[in-house]
């Protein structure tokens, strides 16, 4: 037999796990350290991988999505810089159209305004000519005004074909700068979602083959079970073994369920609707034996702990045939060494247990966990037992 010491995961456990407490999972943890402080250290670290693994491979997949959800950020926003700049080059090349068909004109203006300035440089003597032969003071100004155009106009003409062949040419640097940079990260962005969509992948494939080998061992308990219960009734096989060691110690007879799968649990009917549905059909399975009429008491830890209302009553049935054979006070379920003082408070604290440690539903890993030693037949019987509620 083995102490299933759980006060310390239910403690860790209870305020996060269990969306419909309304007692206070953390209470009733508390109340168990005492009753359940003797467990032996071996079992329950067993069980606390057997958790672990389930919840580290979904940590690992949610951590795998949240890669993949950053990676795809980093490159929708590389995208989206690369989209940005293509913009730019695209109105950049309309301008430099808009510029290619100025230059000719531009080329123009700056060629006669150099010829301008030449003919002027050249031409001194006309210059002075034509100041000497100013009438008054005031023509002499105008004159020099208008030289002064000429010349100031021919400059800029001849600047302006220089600001914009500069223009021309340092937007088409600057942008295929930019744009180079802009398409290298975005094809290390892409790179990196695909290596992070691949991890993911792989993960799921690894978890998926974890399940399809449990699937499996659940397929193979069954047969196994359904094997040795056809042999046990024939004639000629009536020295075959179709009993086994429950965890509490009893013998229990090899059952075989009809599917090895328990099925699911409406969990949308509303929990007055659940527990009514459900104290009916655990009185029904409950009726004659010691813990008849707890059909309320289990239903209503399970909905409190989010646990298959099936799971603890047909464990009942497995280890201690209701209640009948206990080899601690009101422990129905070979539970470590624990004792309870009532029916109420045994049922309250096994669910909770079987919600903190093992999920709140049947797995083959967890019959594992239970019952070590006869695992397969555990976990067959317990099934076919749920399927008789």
């Amino acid at each position: 037999m083995r102490d299933h010491t759980i006060a310390e995961a239910l403690i860790a456990t209870s305020d996060t796990r269990f969306p419909r407490q309304s007692r206070g999972a953390s209470i009733v943890a508390a109340a168990l350290v005492a009753a359940l402080g003797l467990g032996a250290a071996a079992p329950v670290a067993a069980l606390a991988d057997e958790q672990a693994g389930s919840e580290s491979s979904s940590a690992e997949l949610d951590q795998a999505q949240s890669k993949i959800n950053d990676v795809n950020a980093t490159y929708e926003e590389a995208v989206a810089r690369v989209e940005d700049l293509q913009g730019q080059i695209d109105a950049n090349e309309q301008r430099i159209s808009e510029i290619e068909g100025q230059l000719p004109e531009v080329r123009e203006r700056a060629s006669e305004s150099m010829r301008t300035l030449y003919k002027m440089q050249q031409s001194s003597g006309g210059l002075v000519e034509m100041i000497l032969s100013a009438g008054d003071f005031y023509d002499l100004l105008s004159t020099i005004q208008y030289l002064d155009v000429i010349q100031s106009h021919s400059t800029d003409a001849v600047d302006e074909l220089v600001a914009l062949t500069q223009e021309l040419e340092q937007t088409r640097v600057s942008l295929d700068t930019q744009m180079q940079e802009a398409e290298q990260a975005r094809d290390e962005a892409e790179q990196a979602l695909a290596q992070a969509v691949a991890a993911r992948q792989e993960l799921e494939a690894e978890i998926a083959a974890q399940a399809a080998a449990e699937e499996a061992e659940r397929q193979a308990a069954v047969e196994q079970a359904r094997t040795e219960v056809e042999e046990a009734a024939t004639e000629d096989s009536s020295e075959a073994d179709a009993t086994f060691t429950t965890e509490s110690g009893n013998t229990a007879e090899v059952q075989a369920p009809a599917s090895p799968d328990p099925g699911t649990v409406d969990w949308s009917v509303g929990r007055d609707a659940f527990i009514a549905t459900w104290t009916a059909r655990i009185d029904a399975y409950l009726a004659g034996s010691p813990l008849a009429g707890q059909g309320a008491t289990f239903a209503e830890a399970a909905w409190e702990y989010g646990c298959d209302p099936r799971f603890s009553p047909a464990i009942a049935m497995v280890e201690s045939t209701l209640g009948r054979y206990c080899f601690f006070s009101h422990n129905a379920w070979g539970w470590g060494s624990s004792s309870w003082g009532s029916w109420e408070e045994a049922i309250w604290a096994h669910v909770a247990g079987l919600a903190s440690i093992y999920g709140g539903h049947l797995t083959y890993a967890g019959a594992q966990m239970y019952c070590p030693p006869n695992a397969a037949h555990w976990y067959s019987s317990v099934l076919a037992n749920m399927e008789r509620i």
